[in-house]
């Protein structure tokens, strides 16, 4: 994995070395001037393609653009370092993931006590995904105008573009997980 944030200094050394101006590189490269400084300042992970047209724009192959850059990060994020957010009317969420810069993914693990109704969430942006694993109890997940009933062991898929809501309307906890890829930006600290 790259860092975004190595990536940007890297490049923004790379072209200071060549004497070439934010606007002389883009104009090369074809890429816009707010891309290619967004980069630079690690707020955008670029694409292979834009990648590609920045090493062309140096005169450089991908390969040794990124020489150096690539490491095999590994975050390991122990229990006790995990977010665990208490919500009115009791339910509580555990975010499981770590905040890595340039992924919009995460997974978290909710208890809704009986009776609790989490709300309805807003929708997400375009090209948004969750994916939902009920681990005990029921849950009442809605999307849109539509309701489903999921018992411990099923799971969904829905595109996160609409409303949706979870609710426990038992007398038993409710445990269940989300793994989301949400198209926004994510904070870092």
């Amino acid at each position: 994995m790259i860092d975004p944030v190595s990536l940007g200094r890297h490049l923004h050394d790379l072209r200071a070395s060549r004497g070439l101006a934010l606007t002389a590189l883009a104009g090369q490269a074809g890429v816009s001037v707010s891309m290619l400084s967004a980069i630079e300042r690690g707020e955008k992970t670029p694409t292979v393609v834009v990648l590609s047209r920045i090493a062309d724009g140096l005169g450089l192959p991908v390969s040794r653009l990124l020489a150096g850059l690539e490491n095999d990060r590994v975050i390991v994020r122990r229990a006790a370092e995990q977010d665990h957010l208490t919500e009115p009317g009791g339910w509580h969420r555990t975010v499981l993931t770590p905040v890595v810069p340039g992924v919009n993914f995460e997974w978290i693990r909710t208890t809704l006590p009986p009776g609790c109704d989490a709300g309805v969430f807003p929708a997400y942006a375009p090209g948004s995904h969750e994916f939902v694993a009920v681990e005990s109890g029921e849950l009442r997940l809605g999307v849109g105008d539509t309701e489903y009933v999921l018992a411990a062991g099923d799971s969904v898929y829905f595109p996160a573009d609409v409303g949706h809501s979870y609710a426990n309307r038992t007398g038993k906890p409710c445990v269940y997980h989300v793994a989301a890829l949400i198209m926004r930006p994510r904070k870092t600290g």
